[in-house]
């Protein structure tokens, strides 16, 4: 018979993809998810399993009341002292199947983006419902609030969501080439081609923290994002291009000898012929897990 303590491990280690990515789409940053699914596992571990019925439940319930009290803190942080606009980080390594995590639709760059700008509840329970299938009498023991209470701050998320980015599915074969044209257009500052390639609605979102040089407001409209990305894109010239998958759209790292300086993801308009959105975070605190899912030791 397995030990009680090799009992408790492989029941988290089974939930694990699922805390992390649960974490991940709630907070928007590598390192506090992986230190909610640190601190979930001490929770775990202070508990007698046989006592859980559902062992899943639980460990969901723990992982997004620690997610969602980490964000209320991290929302007051950053009101205070960030500079320019916040993106999320890339999450670059698609999750190990071998996770069993099932998830109801991927949470894509562009919409962590939307996502930070609802509550903390609302982001909880939109992801657990609509990234994860979760039910709402679920999703209600995991918030501790009531069914209709968790119904209405889905349909609240949910809608908000909707104003913001509607949906649709960008052909990817399309979307990867005009996201292919679109970069060598700002390493090469080729002014006409860029205008070719953006939407006249595009909006360019660049995150540099106060560590990287970067606008610090969105910027809007094909002429204003056309003249700024040829002005500061041969400033790359030199680095490596390296497509990554990301969940989303097209979504390129820029490599220097050095390691990364910068992950731009790209969002085109539903015919995936023209750029709608450009994601460009430079902040090198951001940076620190991608070499690994560019290939890089």
């Amino acid at each position: 018979m397995q030990p009680p303590e090799e009992d408790e491990r492989s029941a988290f280690h089974r939930h694990r993809g699922l805390v992390f990515t649960l974490a991940y789409d709630i907070l928007g940053t590598v390192a506090d998810a992986e230190d909610v699914v640190q601190e979930t596992w001490l929770r775990w571990a202070g508990v007698d399993p046989a006592g859980v019925d559902n062992p899943r439940a639980y460990i969901a319930r723990v992982a997004t009341r620690l997610a969602v009290d980490r964000l209320r803190r991290l929302q007051r942080l950053l009101r205070e002292d960030y500079v320019g606009p916040w993106l999320p980080e890339p999450l670059v390594e698609p999750a190990d199947p071998a996770d069993g995590i099932a998830r109801a639709e991927a949470v894509t760059f562009g919409l962590l983006v939307v996502l930070r700008t609802l509550s903390p509840l609302e982001r909880a329970a939109f992801v657990l419902r609509e990234a994860f299938g979760f039910e709402h009498a679920e999703i209600a023991r995991v918030l501790d609030r009531s069914p209709e209470a968790v119904r209405q701050l889905v349909h609240r998320a949910r809608r908000h969501v909707q104003e913001r980015r509607p949906r649709f599915e960008a052909d990817r074969h399309a979307a990867r080439a005009v996201a292919e044209r679109f970069v060598a257009a700002a390493v090469g500052g080729d002014l006409a081609e860029l205008l070719t390639a953006l939407a006249p609605d595009v909006v360019l979102w660049n995150d540099g923290g106060g560590r990287a040089p970067a606008a610090l407001r969105p910027v809007r409209g094909s002429d204003k994002v056309a003249r700024l990305l040829a002005a500061v894109g041969p400033d790359f010239a030199g680095f490596t291009p390296v497509w990554i998958p990301s969940g989303g759209g097209p979504t390129v790292v820029l490599i220097a000898e050095d390691g990364p300086r910068a992950v731009v993801a790209v969002e085109t308009d539903p015919s995936g012929r023209f750029v709608q959105a450009v994601h460009a975070l430079a902040n090198p605190d951001k940076l620190r897990h991608v070499n690994a899912a560019a290939g890089r030791p």
